[in-house]
C-alpha cells in the first residue's frame, strides 16, 4: 500500500504537492460557499474540452501522419533534426506542448535508431522541447499556463500573440543556429511500420486519455490560492513581492514549481498580466521543473537511454539557460 502511494506520488507530483497545500490552508480559512467561486470554471472547461479535442487527433494519429509523409523529402541529418525539431514547434501551436513531445519524442527517437544516428538523440530531444515550449506561445490555447491567463486576463487572441512575438522570432533563431553545429549527412529514411489506427471503443480511448489529474491539479491550485488571499498575512506579503516585479517572479517560481502553478499563483496577486505571462512563458525554459513538458520529453528518453541521463541534463540545461538569459534581455531591451 505504502508503495503504491510513493509511486503515485511520483508520477502525480504536481498534483500531490497541489493538494496537500490546498489541504493545509484548509485549516487556515475554514471550507465554506466561497470556495466554489476560488475556482476559474471557465479554465477548467476550456482545458477540459482542448484536451479531449487534442484526444481526438492524438488517436486518429493526424499530425504523425502528415509528418511521415513529409518526413521522406529529407536527405540530411540536420534537415532531418530541424524537422523533427519544428514539428514540435508547429504541432504545440495547436495541441499543447505536453502532447506534441509525447508524440514526436518516441517517434524522432525511433527514426534515428533506425538512421544508425544515436549520438544525435540528446541534442535533438533537447531542441524539440524547447521548441514545444516556444510553439506553445503562438497560441493561448497552447499550454496550460496559456489557458490560465487567457480566461484570467481576456486579453484578446492577436494582442497575446503579439506580447509574446519578440521572444518566440528570437527562440527561433536560436534553434536554427544552434541547428548549424549538427553534421549535415547524407541520409537515407528507411521505411517506418505503417500507422495503424485503431477505432473500436474510440471514443472511450479518448475520454480515457484525458488527464483528469491536471483538471484536479487546476481546482485543487485555486483553491489554494483563493485561501492565500484570505489570510491577511500572506495576501499583504505576496502582494508586496509578486506587484511590480511579476516578470522575475514569473521566470524564478516557474523554476521551483513550475509554471502552471506559478501562473495561478501570480494572477491571483497582480492583474499586471502582461507581464505575467511574459514570466511565465520564458521561465518555462530553464530547469526540468520549470514546465511539464520538460519533464515529459525526459522520462521518455530516458526509458529509451538510460545512460544517456546525465549527458541530457547537461546539454538541456545548458541551452535552456543561454536561451532563457536571450529572453530576458529581449525583455529588457523592449521595456
Amino acid at each position: 500500500m505504502t508503495d503504491r502511494i510513493l509511486n503515485f506520488f511520483k508520477e502525480e507530483i504536481i498534483f500531490s504537492i497541489s493538494l496537500i497545500l490546498a489541504i493545509v490552508s484548509c485549516f487556515f480559512v475554514f471550507p465554506n460557499g466561497n470556495y466554489f467561486n476560488y475556482i476559474n470554471w471557465e479554465t477548467i472547461i476550456l482545458l477540459f474540452v482542448i484536451m479531449v479535442f487534442v484526444e481526438i487527433l492524438k488517436n486518429l494519429s493526424v499530425f504523425e501522419i502528415l509528418v511521415r509523409k513529409l518526413l521522406v523529402k529529407v536527405r540530411n541529418t540536420r534537415a532531418l533534426v530541424l524537422f523533427l525539431v519544428f514539428s514540435c514547434f508547429f504541432s504545440s501551436i495547436f495541441i499543447t506542448n505536453d502532447v506534441s513531445l509525447i508524440i514526436f519524442v518516441p517517434f524522432s527517437i525511433l527514426a534515428l535508431m533506425k538512421l544508425d544516428r544515436i549520438d544525435l538523440v540528446i541534442l535533438t530531444v533537447s531542441l524539440q522541447t524547447i521548441a514545444a515550449n516556444v510553439g506553445c506561445m503562438v497560441l493561448p490555447i497552447g499550454a496550460p499556463h496559456n489557458i490560465v491567463m487567457y480566461t484570467v486576463s481576456h486579453i484578446p487572441f492577436v494582442s497575446f500573440f503579439l506580447l509574446l512575438l519578440p521572444y518566440i522570432i528570437v527562440s527561433v533563431v536560436f534553434l536554427i543556429i544552434v541547428s548549424f553545429f549538427i553534421p549535415s549527412d547524407e541520409v537515407s529514411l528507411p521505411k517506418l511500420s505503417k500507422i495503424e489506427i485503431d477505432r473500436n471503443d474510440f471514443l472511450k480511448k479518448v475520454f480515457c486519455g484525458v488527464d483528469y489529474f491536471l483538471l484536479l491539479t487546476f481546482i485543487a491550485l485555486f483553491i489554494l490560492i483563493g485561501n492565500l488571499e484570505n489570510i491577511p498575512f500572506f495576501n499583504i506579503m505576496f502582494k508586496k513581492w509578486i506587484v511590480g516585479n511579476e516578470v522575475l517572479w514569473g521566470v524564478l517560481a516557474s523554476q521551483v514549481i513550475s509554471n502552471v502553478p506559478a501562473a495561478i499563483l501570480l494572477s491571483g496577486f497582480s492583474t499586471n498580466y502582461e507581464a505575467i505571462i511574459v514570466g511565465i512563458n520564458i521561465g518555462g525554459l530553464g530547469t526540468l521543473i520549470a514546465s511539464m513538458a520538460n519533464l515529459i520529453s525526459y522520462k521518455i528518453l530516458v526509458r529509451h537511454f538510460h545512460d544517456f541521463k546525465i549527458r541530457y541534463l547537461g546539454v538541456f540545461t545548458v541551452l535552456n539557460v543561454i536561451l532563457l538569459i536571450i529572453l530576458l534581455g529581449v525583455y529588457v531591451f523592449i521595456n
